[in-house]
């Protein structure tokens, strides 16, 4: 191997990619590489392919449902990728969530939510783990839900100053994700994903 490989990523051996180089491009809040390989093709040829990699390390999100009143809890912030496409204001509303930090995940998200909603759970269930861009970047999510209660909410919340987080907490009724997904006003797919698994699984009948 004639290159670094980057932190945290595997080349398992297969017979169908051979990676002849990477090249990291960007090094600042995260990396982008270059990444040069062979792929065989279905009929049997190779091809030789270059694409770019973004890595953003791999994240965990929650949803925090309340069986008794039935709301969830969200949270509103600016996300600058969507501002910059046409989300109007750049504030969308999501689930807690945040990037491990080689943490374990569940680890991970319960420091998250307390951060960003003051709330303080056990041990989540994790529902799903997905990759969440795979044409573009590494980004592997954890994702878990959580039962709370009232008494669960012991801060503010609002994340980290120092990390340029200002974020807002909502409670917002089950019923009322719904025509909220489909109008728009929910758009964030980690937090449709979540809605979406708790509406099939019937987690509040």
């Amino acid at each position: 191997m004639m290159f670094d490989l980057p932190k945290g990523w595997s080349l398992p051996d297969q017979d169908h990619v051979r990676v002849s180089d990477i090249e990291c491009l960007a090094d600042n809040w995260y990396r982008l590489y270059r990444v040069s390989f062979d792929l065989k093709r279905s009929d049997g040829s190779w091809q030789s392919q270059t694409r770019e990699a973004y890595e953003r390390g791999n994240g965990a999100g929650i949803l925090l449902y309340n069986r008794t009143d039935r709301p969830v809890i969200l949270t509103r912030q600016f996300r600058l990728p969507s501002f910059v496409n046409r989300n109007e204001d750049g504030m969308l509303i999501e689930v807690p969530a945040g990037v491990l930090d080689d943490r374990d995940p569940a680890a991970a998200i319960i420091a998250e939510v307390e951060e960003e909603t003051g709330y303080k759970i056990g041990k989540p269930r994790q529902v799903f783990d997905l990759f969440m861009s795979p044409g573009s970047v590494t980004e592997r999510l954890h994702l878990f839900i959580a039962e709370v209660t009232r008494d669960h909410r012991e801060g503010d919340g609002g994340g980290l100053h120092e990390e340029g987080e200002d974020i807002h907490v909502l409670e917002v009724g089950f019923d009322d994700v719904i025509p909220m997904m489909a109008d728009g006003r929910i758009r964030d797919a980690k937090t449709v994903i979540l809605l979406q698994h708790a509406l099939l699984t019937k987690l509040f009948d």
